[in-house]
């Protein structure tokens, strides 16, 4: 059974930074690209990054890009989620999910139907 657990979320001022993680466990973890998207209040789900199977290529969203970084280790089964400069509009609820896929390769890396943990909130607010 595949788990995906997120923590380290929490409530910052902007311009702070955080780190999120999420360890995976019940599939090989290594072969596979991972990804997080996040859900502000009101609002659907909003992909924000992908990172393949070896490391190496990553990929953003124009919201995120230039402020947050992806990493994953595969020895440890985790993937992170580097966020600095942190916007009002960055809060959200916080996602992190399972390709189907080893490469993020769009549109078909990211599927409704693709494991996702059950999220961290990540509130920015003076």
């Amino acid at each position: 059974e595949v788990q995906l657990v997120e923590s380290g979320g929490d409530l910052v001022e902007p311009g702070e930074s955080l780190r999120l993680s999420c360890a995976a466990s019940g599939f090989r973890f290594s072969d596979y690209a991972m990804y997080w998207v996040r859900q502000a209040p009101g609002k659907g789900l909003e992909w924000v990054s992908c990172i393949r199977y070896s490391c190496g290529r990553t990929y953003y969203a124009d919201t995120v890009k230039g402020r947050f970084t992806i990493s994953r280790d595969n020895a440890k089964n985790t993937v992170y989620l580097q966020m600095n400069s942190l916007k009002v509009e960055d809060t959200a609820v916080y996602y992190c999910a399972k390709s189907s896929l080893a490469a993020c390769i769009s549109p078909d890396f990211m599927k409704p139907q693709d494991d996702r943990g059950q999220g961290t909130q990540v509130t920015v607010s003076s």
